[in-house]
């Protein structure tokens, strides 16, 4: 069907500062491949700009959320012998946090900007070296010793 053709007593769509129609707005188009560069739009309209400074600012903040999600994936913040119900909704809410926080990244990674996608997969590489891996423990512990409030998370 031709797009501008309309049905019998229907008007056509009106126009949105998206869809460019009246020639004073810019076409937004959402790149569906990987893409490098620093025109990137990433989790907020008009974020980070064009500026190569907030490029590198949103690479950051990237990167650090993806090592909080690693490390909320990993500490322990509910003390052996706490109140079972204060333990568990602290659980509730770390598991909130973290959630949030790994969705943001993965919104992030949608923006499918290359620079964005390995910072984030930094990140967690760096988060999980930190947090997780047997490299900053003190002593091997058995495999049932539970080292984290929050199950892993399943990607």
């Amino acid at each position: 069907m031709d797009p501008d053709h309309h049905l019998p007593g229907m008007s056509p769509p009106p126009s949105t500062p998206m869809s460019g129609t009246d020639g004073m707005h810019h076409k937004m188009m959402m790149h569906m491949t990987f893409f490098w560069g620093k025109d990137a739009l990433i989790l907020f309209s008009g974020w980070p700009g064009t500026s190569t400074g907030m490029y590198v600012l949103a690479l950051v903040f990237i990167f650090v959320l993806a090592v909080l999600v690693e490390w909320l994936s990993h500490c322990r913040l509910v003390k052996p012998g706490s109140n079972n119900v204060a333990a568990g909704l602290i659980q509730a809410l770390m598991h909130a946090v973290r959630v949030g926080l790994a969705y943001m990244v993965m919104l992030a990674v949608m923006s499918f900007n290359g620079g964005v996608f390995i910072v984030a997969v930094a990140g967690h590489l760096v988060g999980f070296f930190i947090f997780g891996s047997r490299v900053f423990k003190d002593t091997e512990m058995p495999p049932y010793h539970k080292t984290s409030d929050l199950t892993p998370t399943s990607n």
